[in-house]
């Protein structure tokens, strides 16, 4: 769908999910383990880290999408439930959510998996640009404010901004690691996205990001 197309739906509040196309799907995707040995050195992620907007539209294997997820804030201290990324007064208030082609899910870090939200395919929701509906995963960082409770409104959002920032830089650094291309956006119909996710009113979703393979070069 052209960007022009996704716009003028937007305006008239008809830009919606497509539906899945594959029979069975899967309510819930138990992730691998994430390998925690590999990738590049540090200084070298850093030195790759970029955003590019062309992606293929290989889809990521579970071994990818679970180191993936991992890096953007999964569980790093088991014993504290420590996570990958840094939350205000560790609120963890920021969850993921995983749009690709078999269905809408959030990730569960506590059990490293993905529970299905919609059969949907709701990536073309996800960003007014049109690669957000070939690429394989466009991640939805949403903050839950119900986890601050004791921060005044203007705090709890710019909270949630450095936390999904933090998460979103591990993604970047995890893509620049396994030679994956990303771009982190904030160019979508929030309302759209928020009834395609079935948010309630104290969550909020703060940014968009898009992960996969790039493009081949023509």
């Amino acid at each position: 769908m052209s960007t022009l197309t996704k716009v003028a739906l937007s305006f008239i509040g008809q830009l919606k999910p497509d539906r899945v196309k594959a029979r069975s799907i899967a309510a819930s995707i138990a992730l691998p383990h994430p390998d925690k040995l590999g990738g590049i050195a540090l200084m070298q992620a850093l030195a790759k880290r970029r955003s590019s907007r062309e992606f293929s539209v290989t889809v990521l294997p579970q071994q990818v999408l679970s180191n993936l997820l991992w890096a953007a804030f999964g569980i790093n201290r088991p014993e504290s439930n420590g996570r990958t990324a840094p939350s205000a007064r560790d609120a963890q208030e920021i969850d993921i959510y995983a749009a690709l082609p078999g269905g809408l899910y959030i990730y569960d870090p506590f059990a490293h998996s993905l529970s299905l939200v919609a059969a949907v395919d709701a990536r073309n929701v996800t960003g007014y640009q049109d690669f957000v509906d070939e690429a394989p995963l466009d991640l939805i960082y949403v903050a839950d404010h119900a986890h601050m409770e004791t921060s005044s409104s203007e705090q709890s959002r710019i909270y949630s901004a450095v936390a999904a920032g933090a998460i979103a830089q591990n993604v970047y650094l995890y893509c620049a690691s396994a030679g994956l291309a990303t771009v982190v956006r904030g160019w979508f119909d929030h309302s759209a996205l928020s009834k395609a996710l079935r948010l309630s009113e104290h969550e909020y979703i703060v940014v968009a990001q898009t992960v996969g393979y790039p493009r081949a070069s023509r």
